[in-house]
């Protein structure tokens, strides 16, 4: 799902791997990478930092195919990089008993559209273990790496964005990051629940994640040829997600739109939007100049063909730009 230049990839974690003491939020003194071999980096540190780190799922021991893990098995051995069989609840279940022994299991769901039979294990298991056990005991070495989206060509079975499912349950974290930025070579962490404020506006604010931004930064550039100012934010984690940062940006631009590839209905856009109007509608003298707006795939089994037409595109964002900023 991430063949855009591996645009986009969903972590379902409990901590995030890191020995640095430094929380960064934008690391300037690295180079530009992609998103897959960020992640590959990524997990060089993680196992090489922490003898406890394993990561495995379906065909990372050879690199997986997205080659996320390529070199992995080679560097750090097949006992802490291995294949698993193909059946995602077990792999959930595995992962989460390594956690809960202390260790820092890594575990690979190779699309997003396969983590539905692994779903209790993850809703039930993973996300009440600290709870059910009066924090007794924990798995919070625990993080579930998947891609999630679009692709041009992944049909129905790969290319689902389901991040509301797990947004509603209490005790995990969903993250999200777009394709390619600078990426520093050490070791460094960014920050959970913070947002980023990708572009200063003064007419609205766009809100999104992962590769939805690069479409919001595209419709951004088509909206100033008119005039319009646009505020964009990359929201970064769902779940807890940065309400401050939106909501300031709100308060100044007075209009927002939200956009992501799930569905429209019930997904994290209408979260956002309901607090959004909650937090702004009317105080201060300050108010919402327009409704909401949410640009959001439809609500349909994700199609094949058809695709361009399910999509959140750039000139749909651009339209309800100009619908919500001249209501």
């Amino acid at each position: 799902m991430a063949l855009r230049g591996l645009g986009r990839r969903i972590s379902i974690g409990k901590r995030c791997f890191s020995s640095a003491s430094e929380v960064e939020k934008r690391p300037r003194d690295g180079k530009q990478i992609n998103l897959f071999s960020a992640i590959n980096q990524a997990l060089h540190i993680a196992l090489e930092t922490d003898s406890r780190a394993y990561v495995f799922g379906e065909d990372v021991g050879f690199g997986g195919v997205f080659r996320c893990t390529t070199g992995l098995a080679d560097r750090f051995g097949r006992n802490r990089v291995f294949n698993t069989p193909l059946c995602e609840q077990g792999i959930a279940g595995f992962a989460i008993g390594l956690a809960a022994m202390g260790n820092r299991a890594i575990a690979e769901i190779q699309f997003a559209d396969y983590i539905y039979p692994a779903f209790d294990q993850i809703v039930n298991e993973a996300a009440k273990f600290r709870y059910r056990s009066g924090n007794q005991f924990n798995c919070g070495g625990l993080t579930i790496r998947s891609p999630y989206g679009a692709v041009g060509h992944g049909g129905h079975y790969h290319s689902q964005s389901p991040e509301a499912f797990f947004c509603h349950v209490p005790g995990l974290k969903w993250l999200y990051r777009l394709a390619v930025e600078e990426v520093p070579e050490r070791d460094y962490m960014l920050p959970l629940s913070q947002a980023e404020v990708i572009r200063q506006g003064s007419d609205i604010t766009l809100v999104g994640w992962g590769a939805q931004l690069s479409v919001l930064e595209r419709a951004c550039d088509e909206a100033a040829k008119d005039g319009i100012s646009c505020e964009l934010i990359d929201l970064r984690t769902l779940i807890p997600w940065d309400k401050e940062t939106v909501e300031a940006s709100v308060r100044k631009t007075g209009r927002l739109l939200v956009s992501h590839e799930a569905p429209v209905t019930g997904g994290f856009g209408a979260e956002i939007s309901a607090s959004i109007a909650e937090r702004c509608f009317l105080r201060h003298g300050l108010q919402l100049e327009a409704p909401v707006a949410r640009i959001c795939g439809l609500d349909t089994p994700f199609p094949l063909v058809y695709e361009p037409f399910y999509m959140p595109t750039k000139n749909k964002v651009l339209d309800a730009i100009k619908a919500t900023v001249n209501y």
